[in-house]
């Protein structure tokens, strides 16, 4: 779970350092975009090959080995002086912390009840915004103070951390688990499921505001809309987090005692939607009221973690690892696709106008290039409610 929140400061932190890197690589917001995005291309690329690794070789020497090659390439990051030595530290960021979560899934059901994996899920997310939260307000008040470069050579130390620290405690025993299904016919039988499908949509859907918005956009925006400086828009920006972290882990608890994946999904789905019209289009929305919609999204957002549990329950118990990687790849995806999507859009809506270097973008462009995200939330509810319930069941192996 530290290396999943490990992960997400990654993520996110090129949120708070978008003005340094048009700067010092000479680049528009659709090569932030693109750069940022590269962390999820390799991330997701790397979803399902993860899921079907950690199940046939274990997760002990695949987790340590993964943490620290996450550290090298963010140490390559904050060295670089060029875009394309830039573009392979964070490719090697994304390749490494790609098994962080699939991870923490495989774990969760190698050693506990089925019972218990929703709500372990749920606390992985927890730890996992904590990352993001880490990532946007401390991270940017830390660039302000020693510098982008210093501060990412730090968090990737924290990396080499880790990688010890998996390598100490993590074991690879199955006890009581069912052994893993050749791996043909694993990524048939997932793939091959309708089902596993509308959990990858709707987990897709739901995360995207998180990872486009949250993960890159939302600093610039909420400079840009209430002329703030970027350590309070950072911390604005990371009451997101702050609302998936708290509601995660009893989101877990209320669908495994309403016995119900399809209803928090829908639920999850809808509230993201009005929460991001409000933010995005409302006139005159002063902070405060901003600050509680991001909380509201935060917390319906968390609900794609019963996206995996439905996945898992829509399937043989032998596919456990595929059926994660599937649905994570898509689930990260959302994040691959809107982060570039929406710095070409801003380019495209772009005046002309420059500060120190960096490229300015009035409120118009924002809100416009912003508003797929409630489209993309929109289309996640209606794959949500298409989904079968199974009441906590799984499919006989």
């Amino acid at each position: 779970m530290a290396f999943f929140g490990y992960a997400f400061a990654h993520r996110v932190a090129p949120s708070v350092i978008v003005d340094e890197l048009m700067r010092d690589f000479d680049i528009g917001a659709a090569s932030v975009g693109n750069l940022s995005g590269l962390y999820l291309y390799v991330y997701a690329a790397l979803q399902l090959p993860v899921g079907l690794l950690i199940d046939r070789l274990g997760p002990r020497r695949l987790l340590s080995g993964a943490a620290a090659l996450s550290a090298v390439g963010g140490l390559i990051f904050a060295a670089s002086t060029s875009f394309a030595l830039a573009s392979l530290g964070r490719l090697l960021v994304g390749a490494g912390v790609a098994f962080s979560w699939v991870g923490v899934l495989v774990l969760a059901t190698q050693l506990f009840s089925p019972r218990a994996f929703a709500a372990l899920a749920g606390v992985g997310q927890l730890v996992g915004m904590a990352g993001s939260v880490f990532g946007q307000a401390p991270l940017g008040f830390a660039v302000g103070l020693l510098g982008w470069r210093t501060s990412l050579v730090l968090l990737a130390a924290a990396g080499l951390v880790l990688a010890a620290g998996l390598w100490f405690s993590v074991r690879d025993a199955r006890p009581g688990g069912a052994p893993a299904a050749p791996l043909s016919r694993s990524v048939a039988a997932v793939l091959g499921n309708p089902q596993s499908w509308l959990c990858a949509a709707v987990g897709l859907a739901i995360t995207a505001p998180m990872l486009g918005f949250g993960g890159l956009w939302a600093v610039p925006y909420f400079a840009a809309r209430y002329g703030i400086d970027r350590p309070a828009a950072a911390a604005l920006a990371s009451l997101m987090a702050v609302g998936w972290g708290i509601a995660a882990p009893a989101i877990g608890w209320l669908s495994d005692r309403l016995g119900s994946r399809r209803l928090p999904l829908a639920c999850g789905a809808g509230v993201q939607t009005l929460a991001l019209l409000a933010i995005i289009c409302w006139p005159g929305l002063p902070a405060a009221a901003s600050a509680a919609l991001l909380l509201a999204s935060g917390a319906a957002g968390s609900t794609m973690v019963l996206a995996f549990a439905s996945g898992r329950e829509q399937n043989d118990p032998r596919h456990s690892g595929a059926v994660y990687g599937f649905i994570n790849t898509a689930v990260i995806a959302g994040g691959a696709l809107t982060q570039p999507l929406i710095g070409l859009l801003l380019d495209r809506g772009w005046t002309g106008k420059m500060a120190a270097g960096a490229r300015i973008y009035d409120l118009a462009t924002y809100q416009s290039a912003l508003a797929v995200l409630p489209a993309l939330t929109a289309a996640g509810l209606l794959a949500a409610l298409a989904l079968r319930e199974r009441r906590g069941r799984r499919p006989a192996g």
